[in-house]
């Protein structure tokens, strides 16, 4: 949601005439996308049927690469924007915008530390802690 609010508010300004902004669409709305089919393979467990690749890494190194990437594109977006813009409206998405790229870099980088402790096996559950613990 908070990537969709992204590349939805720049979409809505003329961002086309500032190059500063194509960076930022694309990042977000490739990251937008490709979180989109992470979450529907999910939702319908087909990883399930792709037994052979490591999941938890590569769900890692995409969280990792968005977090990288995201703070790009935060820092590229509150840059470029101007409070003496000759259209006022454009400064406030523009500006919201950065606000929520902060975000969404956030909560890409909780997603890697997540990712990074289930690769690494360090996350577990009340009912695997109490099957190990009385065995």
């Amino acid at each position: 949601v908070l990537g969709l609010l992204v590349w939805a508010l720049i979409a809505d300004t003329t961002y086309h005439l500032h190059a500063a902004y194509g960076w930022v669409m694309f990042v977000s709305i490739f990251f937008w996308i490709l979180t989109v089919l992470f979450f529907v393979t999910y939702l319908l467990q087909i990883q399930l049927k792709f037994y052979m690749i490591p999941w938890p890494l590569v769900l890692m190194i995409f969280n990792a690469a968005a977090t990288v990437l995201y703070i790009t594109a935060f820092v590229t977006c509150a840059a470029a924007v101007q409070p003496t813009s000759w259209r006022q409206w454009d400064y406030n998405r523009r500006a919201a915008a950065s606000f929520f790229a902060c975000l969404t870099m956030i909560a890409y980088g909780v997603s890697t530390f997540f990712s990074f402790r289930a690769w690494k096996g360090l996350g577990s559950n009340a009912a695997t802690s109490q099957v190990t613990d009385h065995a």
